[in-house]
């Protein structure tokens, strides 16, 4: 029982780690998407 509790905080954080490296890239190219698109049509 105690090798599952102490493996589920690190499998949670472990996801959290996954999802910030997904997702701060794909938000970065998003916003400077956005910004190129702003400066072009101003």
């Amino acid at each position: 029982m105690s090798t599952v509790q102490t493996a589920h905080p690190t499998n949670k954080v472990m996801l959290v780690v996954f999802w910030l490296y997904v997702m701060i890239p794909l938000a970065w190219g998003v916003i400077n998407t956005l910004t190129q698109a702003t400066k072009l049509f101003k």
